[in-house]
């Protein structure tokens, strides 16, 4: 429980417009230290991420800067320390994800007291990002799902969590999860071993996230009895797959038939999670994504939710972020440049004709 006193304090150049200060106190001083962090690192960074200025002193943490800001700040402190009364540790991607989710600039467009929870049996996952809020609630109201969007944003996780969960609790009788076989520029085939050691290698990350969220030897032993099935997307033609949550992973590296062969394979009680990156495409120059080809035809179509994610839903190594916003930035800047000289050669050929 924490205990709140709210001070407004008069802005230091003298302006109308006022700063506030708030101090919240904290009643259990064992968690404290663990709110604070080695050093009062956490403090710092949310110093840093949201522009205020902290202080602590004995139980109690004051907040002060603009209002908006301090706000998010004591949201984000409040969120931890409700992580921590319900025995939950804290690190960074803790508080990355706290941030993200209070941080005003970001609009995180629900409540943090109303953000949705996937719940397995080796716990709750929440989201940590705006984006990640909006496509869990996408994948509790919709039958099928289109996720788009940068690397690190969850989009495969969050699928996969959703589906265990939904088979944990009986809702579906099985997953399955693909993925289309395209070398991101290395060339796999000459691997040895039989038709399953070649095509593992392209499906490890669906795997990783199946080891992450199911109990400690589950993954085996649902694999063999048939409850979950991870397979290439070749393997999708024919099939109508019933009571099922079916994920395709990597969908930007489809050809618009297998998309459209993918999606028609929906039956009865199924749901479908169809996640992709349009700015990482491996297929061969000329050919369109399937997943660009999908969202254009079926976007706005009733029962199915478009999540599109952007550079502030990455939650892995800030660092990744901030790659994928140089990339964005080098993208658009290219496309600038295009523009301009077809601005320019417009003009040339329009100043040639009346010459």
């Amino acid at each position: 429980m924490t205990h709140l006193s709210v001070q407004t304090a008069p802005p230091a150049d003298g302006t109308a417009t006022a700063n506030r200060a708030v101090t919240l106190q904290f009643s259990n001083n064992a968690l404290l230290p663990m709110l604070l962090g080695d050093h009062d690192r956490h403090l710092v960074r949310i110093e840093q991420a949201l522009g205020v200025r902290m202080s602590c002193r004995g139980n109690r943490v004051a907040i002060a800067g603009e209002p908006g800001r301090v706000e998010a700040a004591q949201t984000t402190l409040q969120g931890l320390w409700r992580r921590l009364e319900r025995g939950e540790s804290i690190g960074r991607p803790e508080v990355e994800a706290a941030i993200k989710l209070s941080d005003i600039d970001n609009d995180p467009r629900l409540p943090l007291s109303d953000l949705p929870a996937i719940r397995t049996r080796r716990g709750a996952v929440g989201p940590r990002s705006p984006g990640q809020a909006v496509y869990m609630e996408a994948l509790t109201a919709h039958e099928m799902v289109f996720g788009v969007g940068p690397a690190g944003t969850g989009k495969t996780y969050l699928a996969v969590a959703q589906a265990v969960a939904m088979l944990q609790a009986g809702k579906v009788d099985r997953i399955v999860l693909s993925r289309p076989a395209v070398e991101a520029g290395e060339r796999l085939g000459f691997l040895p071993g039989d038709l399953k050691d070649k095509v593992d290698p392209y499906l490890r990350p669906l795997y990783d996230a199946l080891n992450d969220l199911l109990p400690s030897g589950q993954l085996d032993k649902r694999m063999a009895n048939g409850e979950i099935e991870v397979a290439p997307l070749a393997f999708m033609r024919g099939r109508t797959l019933a009571h099922c949550y079916a994920i395709l992973d990597e969908a930007q590296n489809t050809t618009s038939v297998q998309m459209k062969m993918f999606l028609t394979r929906m039956g009865e009680g199924t749901r479908m999670v169809i996640a992709g990156d349009l700015s990482q495409v491996d297929l061969p120059h000329g050919t369109r994504s399937g997943l660009r080809d999908a969202l254009d035809t079926l976007e706005g179509v009733p029962g199915i939710g478009v999540v599109r994610f952007d550079r502030r839903d990455v939650v892995r190594h800030p660092l990744v972020g901030r790659i994928v916003e140089a990339y964005e930035q080098r993208a658009e800047a290219q496309d600038d440049a295009r523009r301009e000289a077809s601005r320019a050669s417009t003009d040339r050929n329009f100043e040639g004709n009346n010459s």
